[in-house]
């Protein structure tokens, strides 16, 4: 047992940790905070930290420092909320993979530990709830000795998602929350709710072409729906209760259209998890499971992934199993 401890310290000891900060990430930024907790941990583990400037200058630099130190031991700690976690995962799939004429490839040279992890201080943070509570994860020292999983990472188009994309009358609240998150009582954890309340007049159906794995899943007009490899979206609805992050599929989930007064019944157990359970729930809800998904519409529409706004006409979505590995908290 002294000589495992002796290896896992070793390898923690000479792997570079590097905190990527978004300081308009959460209701105020947290560049200090985070700065003045790290340096309790200078003679612990070889650190830096990078404050994000614009939107993509996390992925970019992520990108960058990975290619400038090829086959280094390197843990991300993306420093926000979803949306930091997306800039962080895309330039670690960019360095990693190259993809051509539909063809996955990995590079060929990589470092033996090639980690992310999380310090949320972002408005939602969904994806970390599959693993537990947000104070887990903003202790440091549970983060640097954490536990690593195998998940997957969804390729969105040319872009990439590890934890929901959803569309419609969802998507429509996402715009709302981004454009509201640090307003005082509206926005923050009650951003997604109000996104609720203000998409309720606007964005009650729209229209789609969904297949999966080759296949006619939908056509015609819905309400919201999502392809998820976590369980959450919004800061407080479990959208996919069922979801595994690692088993390689994608969780699709599709509602059709409804009343306000249906979808009021349905918006608790929706929050919960619990709405796949709702006897006669197959009348309002599609859903099944598979690796690519096929979605299109005669005009552009808007797609959110991990927080973040996309407008096509077409969407390709395909799961890749174990893109990277993701370090939770120590329990």
């Amino acid at each position: 047992m002294a000589f495992f401890s002796y290896l896992c310290n070793f390898n923690i000891d000479h792997m570079k940790h590097i905190f990527i900060i978004n300081p308009l990430a959460g209701k105020c930024d947290s560049t200090q905070a985070i700065t003045q907790t790290l340096a309790a941990y200078a003679q612990q583990i070889d650190y830096e930290t990078y404050v994000t400037r614009f939107s993509g200058d996390g992925k970019a630099f992520v990108k960058q420092w990975c290619e400038n130190h090829p086959g280094e031991d390197v843990r991300f700690y993306a420093c926000g909320g979803d949306g930091t976690i997306n800039e962080v995962v895309t330039g670690m799939m960019e360095y990693k993979y190259s993809f051509k004429d539909g063809n996955v490839t990995q590079r060929q040279i990589l470092p033996e530990r090639f980690e992310l992890s999380c310090y949320p201080c972002g408005s939602g943070n969904d994806y970390i709830k599959y693993y537990g509570h947000q104070d887990d994860f903003l202790d440091i020292s549970r983060l640097i000795d954490g536990v690593m999983h195998p998940v997957d990472v969804m390729r969105v188009n040319d872009r990439f998602s590890i934890n929901v994309s959803n569309f419609g009358f969802d998507a429509a609240v996402c715009e709302q929350m981004i454009k509201i998150k640090r307003k005082p009582i509206i926005g923050g954890r009650n951003a997604y709710t109000t996104g609720i309340i203000t998409s309720i007049f606007t964005h009650m159906k729209s229209h789609c072409r969904v297949k999966v794995d080759g296949k006619p899943f939908y056509d015609g007009d819905f309400l919201l729906s999502t392809v998820s490899n976590g369980k959450y979206v919004g800061g407080a609805y479990k959208c996919a209760p069922l979801s595994k992050n690692d088993d390689g599929l994608l969780e699709v989930s599709l509602f059709k259209t409804m009343s306000l007064l249906k979808l009021a019944t349905m918006i608790g157990d929706y929050a919960k998890g619990t709405h796949i359970n709702i006897p006669g729930i197959e009348k309002w809800m599609r859903y099944t499971q598979g690796t690519v998904v096929e979605i299109e519409n005669d005009e552009p529409f808007t797609l959110i992934i991990d927080g973040d706004v996309l407008h096509e006409r077409h969407y390709h979505i395909e799961n890749i199993q174990h893109a990277l590995n993701f370090i939770s908290p120590k329990k």
